[in-house]
């Protein structure tokens, strides 16, 4: 059996356990991994406590990024992976399938080898979050030079944009806390403004015609969008799809479905291996203590995921 957190109810954090399941079968262009570290997201907390759909969903194990080693590979494997190799992971929650768990398999395609020097649970923090900071740019396709601004930029998915932006050679202008301002800053954005539901006015007193786009990782949604110029592209991470009156482009993106972006997903541990890309832990607990992770994520001004960490 292998151990494995998830909720049998939902509920609130109380609603986690401990969980004895199954190995899960291994197919083809998959491997299994030890899972070592699994970082908790805002998502688990929606996996958590959102009702029960059908008998499947009986169980249900959260968790959208991991890090650990490769302990067996599946037939039709069709990248250069080995047994022992530290890997990082994006993981497609479904019923027991869920990164909470101390043994799982994924698509050979939705790992990507951990660099020297970078921590198991320094790594369970980039895959998920880099992957969806890396989507959005790839969204707005800005080319270098124009302006595009984000809110949370001191979250994870936003420090990350804010890192990516400024390699892409974009001006990036970022809203953060006074206590957060110097970390954004040291991302790479070129403008920092306060943070709040005015950040879009803040926006256009900088930038009377707008920016060229955004990305609301903060989830102001309709509050956001009179910060881009009319045409531009906002991306959201809540599914929010815009007020209708069709001004700017509002598209959402989901991390699901790009799981398998292995040479992102390369990419993304490449720059995190050398200081490019900067992952943020907040803290590490034992993974039976996840519902004190969760409790964590309910209150204000956590900056970085805390991870769950496996024997």
């Amino acid at each position: 059996m292998v151990q494995a957190i998830g909720v049998r109810r939902p509920g609130g954090p109380d609603a986690l356990e401990e969980l004895d399941l199954a190995p899960e079968p291994l197919g083809p262009g998959q491997v299994r991994i030890r899972v070592a570290a699994a970082a908790v997201n805002p998502i688990d907390a929606m996996i958590r406590s959102r009702p029960r759909q059908d008998a499947a969903d009986a169980v249900r194990v959260p968790g959208m990024e991991v890090a650990g080693a490769i302990t067996e590979i599946g037939p039709e494997v069709d990248r250069a992976l080995a047994v022992g190799d530290a890997v990082m992971a994006v993981v497609v929650p479904s019923g027991e399938h869920g990164g909470y768990r101390a043994d799982l398999v994924v698509p050979a395609r939705s790992v990507a080898r951990i660099p020297a020097g970078l921590s198991p649970a320094e790594a369970a923090t980039v895959p998920m979050n880099g992957l969806t900071a890396r989507l959005a740019l790839d969204t707005l396709a800005l080319p270098p030079g124009a302006t595009v601004a984000v809110t949370g930029a001191a979250g994870a998915v936003g420090g990350y944009f804010v890192q990516l932006a400024e390699q892409d050679g974009l001006v990036v202008v970022a809203d953060a806390a006074p206590k957060d301002e110097d970390f954004v800053r040291a991302c790479g954005a070129d403008q920092v403004l306060p943070r709040g539901d005015d950040f879009a006015a803040q926006v256009r007193r900088h930038h009377p015609g707008g920016v060229d786009g955004l990305l609301d990782a903060a989830v102001l949604e309709a509050a956001a969008l009179p910060a881009v110029k009319d045409g531009g592209t906002v991306v959201t991470v809540s599914g929010y799809t815009g007020d209708g009156a069709g001004r700017v482009r509002v598209v959402p993106v989901f991390v699901r479905d790009h799981a398998t972006a292995a040479a992102a997903l390369d990419r993304l541990a490449e720059l995190a291996g050398d200081g490019r890309l900067t992952p943020r832990v907040a803290d590490r607990l034992p993974a039976s203590r996840a519902a004190d992770a969760h409790r964590r994520l309910e209150r204000p001004g956590v900056r970085g995921r805390v991870v769950l960490q496996f024997d």
